[in-house]
């Protein structure tokens, strides 16, 4: 089992299967009833939407690699000099007592997240948002699809991935690909960074949420 990372989830249940659709657009209400608990914008997720194409080659992938990426990324953000190197085989990511510390800030949308289930809003907010009695989340947590693709810019450098400013050019994310397909020793943490960059940048520009599921 794995983590599978989607944008334009409801356009596409709409489609396939109402009845799931549904479930999306009643859990989305849920997220905007804490949205407006904190004075944010309520997210309208799109009913329908055209092809979105992402340059990642997969958007699934066991949940170690999100590990691997959240643990260089609460080196990254400690230390901006910080730069990755493979963990020793065996070694456990979670182990590590910089992402550990990082987990218990809970204050990186990257970090504290479900691994498995929940979204990512298309909308400005600094802090994660915690589901409550009275409103349940897919995941307990609701993150931001921006604050998201800030987190990945700032551990981008440390995984040799160059950005201008936080856009992602076509050659360099065909460079990441080409370094999973070689294993490189960070093709996990690349694997995840690539599918979370590009949820982001087709959920900003099309105002659609990710979906973890």
């Amino acid at each position: 089992m794995g983590l599978a990372i989607s944008v334009g989830a409801l356009a596409e249940l709409q489609e396939e299967d109402p009845e799931d659709a549904q479930w999306l657009q009643d859990a989305i209400g849920q997220a905007n009833a804490l949205l407006q608990q904190a004075g944010l914008p309520l997210h309208m997720e799109p009913a329908s939407l055209p092809q979105l194409d992402t340059r990642a080659m997969a958007d699934s992938f066991p949940y170690s690699c999100l590990h691997y990426l959240r643990r260089a990324y609460a080196h990254a953000a400690l230390d901006g000099q910080w730069r990755a190197t493979p963990l020793a085989e065996g070694e456990d990511p979670t182990d590590d007592p910089v992402l550990d510390e990082a987990q218990s800030m809970f204050d990186s949308h990257l970090i504290c997240h479900s691994d498995c289930e929940g979204f990512y809003f298309p909308i400005v907010f600094d802090d994660v948002i915690f589901a409550d009695d009275d409103h349940p989340l897919p995941g307990g947590m609701l993150g931001s699809s921006y604050k998201l693709r800030e987190e990945l810019a700032t551990v981008a450098p440390a995984l040799g991935i160059f950005l201008l400013g936080d856009e992602l050019g076509d050659e360099e994310a065909e460079r990441i690909n080409t370094r999973i397909d070689a294993e490189d020793g960070l093709q996990r943490e690349l694997l995840a960074w690539l599918a979370a960059y590009e949820a982001c940048r087709l959920s900003i520009a099309h105002k659609t949420a990710i979906v973890f599921n």
